[in-house]
């Protein structure tokens, strides 16, 4: 009978299922963690919420924090999965990531998990060995202190066009969510400080010859939209207006970018600090020892927007929504503003260093709600990790030579994870905040980083080691300057909404800090009230 032939192909393949699962066990030492249907390290996961031991849900990772580790009683926890079978081990110590992270040949990186960025050039993120050298070489001098000062000067500039022009100095201004306020702040302040190309609030609206979106336009769309765009093919997108309009803002986007680089080679030198002149003036520097080519330089660029643009526009979305919530922290951020600056329309790059409260906001924040979910690595061979129980005894960790990758939410969680056909993979993902390096782990105190002995390997929130991130200090820059204007105009208060009316302090937390993770950890709706001070 059909059915009994049905029955045995079930039977074989359940108990094929369950040798997978129990080898899989066996792998990663039998150690405690979640054992459930669906892995939590693996692709199926993100689009599934935590269902008991079906599945641990998209985004537990930063749900879990440091809870898994507390009822484990050690710093090494172990998660296994059905589909696919394959344990993975969570780390949470901090000199494990820090050995990761700094040896490069250990742990280098597999570069075609990054295809998908690739599609304007090959670049720095997507690089790996001698490449990469080449990369960060012509690259690195780009990130200069003359960068980072017309990174200030932009930003001042863009949040006076702000208060001006688009919120036309008002005493009450109401956002529904403030990812619409931050998201053209760092736009803007990426195009002039990136590309030179200044824009405002009101302006861009003229479309050059030649094209059919101005790169105001383009450049919104791609970092828009840049989700679809990655995870869908040609042919879908263009089965619908909106998939259409977002093909052509990338198609638009280089465009611009290709006429930037082929006006400013032809042109005679121009004194600038944007990133694009300083990495054209650098390649042609190298261009006898292997500088890039048009494609690279276009992909480098590009990398650059979309790092420097998503990331920390979220971050300063979390630190406006934590000063919302926590209105004695804002006061005293406020208090010291006024301080330092004795003009707020026009704070100096000299005056960001005294700026050490704003600084400390931005740090919590990161710490908090740490943006870079993902920096895959490859154990290039057989190694071992430290790390230590509930009693303090050490215990050593195997890690195996093959198919390793390694990624990240500082302050961190190593996981290695092992597929029974394809060999052992690591990944480090995040803890985000362990009571045993932090001091009341879930609550927003900035003031921790303002103490000479707060614990910088438990915190990494620009990867570490030879791959940190070249952007850092633009962001910083970036985040300090933004900050600071804005909380020295405005206060910041949760948008009143009657439907809200009757909800606890901690639930109106958990809704206003609510998050989703897409290419960055996003917060997912963020209202707030601007009224001037």
């Amino acid at each position: 009978m059909w059915w009994q032939g049905l029955l045995a192909v079930t039977t074989i393949y359940g108990v094929k299922k369950t040798i997978d699962f129990w080898q899989a066990v066996q792998s990663v030492g039998n150690l405690p963690g979640y054992r459930t249907v669906i892995n939590a390290s693996g692709t199926l996961v993100n689009f599934l919420p935590r269902f008991g031991v079906f599945s641990p849900g998209r985004n537990w990772a930063f749900e879990d924090k440091f809870s898994s580790y507390a009822a484990a009683g050690i710093d090494i926890i172990a998660h296994v999965g059905v589909y696919p079978a394959r344990g993975a081990f969570f780390v949470a110590d901090p000199a494990a990531v820090k050995e990761i992270t700094t040896y490069r040949s250990r742990f280098p990186k597999p570069v075609e998990y990054y295809g998908t960025l690739s599609f304007f050039g090959y670049n720095i993120v997507a690089s790996e060995g001698e490449d990469w050298k080449r990369y960060r070489k012509i690259t690195a001098p780009a990130f200069s202190d003359r960068n980072n000062r017309l990174v200030w000067d932009e930003t001042v500039s863009i949040m006076n066009d702000l208060f001006d022009n688009a919120w036309e100095n008002k005493k009450e201004i109401t956002i529904d969510h403030c990812l619409d306020l931050t998201l053209p702040i760092t736009l803007f302040t990426i195009s002039a400080a990136g590309f030179g190309h200044k824009l405002s609030w009101k302006g861009g609206h003229t479309i050059p010859p030649g094209h059919k979106m101005t790169f105001k336009d383009s450049l919104y769309t791609v970092t828009t939209y840049i989700i679809p765009r990655l995870a869908l093919p040609g042919w879908v997108m263009s089965l619908s207006k909106k998939g259409k309009e977002i093909v052509l803002g990338f198609e638009e986007l280089r465009m611009h970018m290709v006429e930037m680089v082929e006006t400013r080679l032809k042109s005679e030198k121009v004194e600038r600090d944007d990133l694009f002149t300083s990495l054209l003036n650098a390649n042609s520097d190298e261009l006898d020892g292997g500088g890039l080519t048009t494609d690279e330089l276009i992909g480098n660029i590009f990398i650059f927007l979309l790092a420097g643009h998503e990331t920390t526009a979220h971050t300063l979305c979390f630190t406006l929504a934590l000063l919302a919530l926590y209105p004695d922290e804002q006061e005293k951020l406020y208090q010291h503003i006024k301080s330092v600056i004795p003009d707020p329309q026009a704070p100096t790059y000299e005056q960001m260093p005294l700026l050490t409260q704003t600084m400390a906001v931005f740090n919590e924040t990161l710490r908090l709600f740490p943006s870079v979910t993902v920096i895959p690595k490859r154990s290039a061979e057989d190694t071992t990790l430290n790390t230590t129980n509930a009693q303090g005894e050490t215990v050593v960790v195997p890690i195996p030579r093959e198919r390793t990758f390694i990624s990240t939410y500082p302050p961190y969680k190593l996981t290695v994870r092992y597929n029974i056909c394809t060999g052992l993979k690591a990944q480090l993902i995040t803890i985000n905040c362990l009571a045993k390096y932090w001091e009341d782990p879930l609550e927003f105190k900035p003031d921790r980083f303002l103490k000479p002995d707060w614990n910088r390997d438990a915190f990494l929130p620009f990867s570490g080691g030879p791959r940190a991130c070249l952007g850092r200090k633009f962001a910083e820059t970036e985040a300090v300057a933004s900050l600071t204007m804005l909380v020295s105009r405005y206060k910041i208060s949760v948008k009143e909404e009657p439907q809200f009316a009757k909800e606890t302090v901690e639930q109106r937390k958990a809704r206003i800090l609510k998050t989703t993770d897409l290419i960055s950890l996003t917060p997912v709706k963020v209202p707030l009230t601007f009224t001037r001070r």
